[in-house]
């Protein structure tokens, strides 16, 4: 178990992998991404806590994944612009090493 995450045991009927056509080893995946884009869809997380919620890489990952599903995208001008002044700043830091 990784630092800075929890352990949830969750109780599902045999059935459920059949049903869902997902394999047993990959219910953990499964199941965290269905996690954050139904909390997401919510509105109850933004993107970033999302992307970390599912295990996406980044939030590029994560808007795949909500539109893969169909879920609109709360995404404004004013969060891309807010990344890439993030970006900025860390290329920046790179820079420096």
């Amino acid at each position: 178990m990784g630092t800075g995450t929890i352990r949830v045991e969750v109780e599902l009927p045999k059935t459920f992998s059949l049903t869902t056509k997902v394999k047993e080893k990959e219910l953990n995946k499964f199941i965290q991404e269905a996690l954050a884009v139904e909390l997401y869809r919510e509105r109850k997380v933004s993107l970033g806590k999302a992307a970390e919620i599912a295990g996406a890489r980044n939030k590029w990952e994560m808007l795949m994944m909500l539109n893969k599903r169909g879920v609109a995208i709360d995404y404004t001008a004013e969060d891309a612009e807010k990344d890439f002044e993030t970006l900025n700043k860390l290329l920046k830091e790179d820079d420096r090493e």
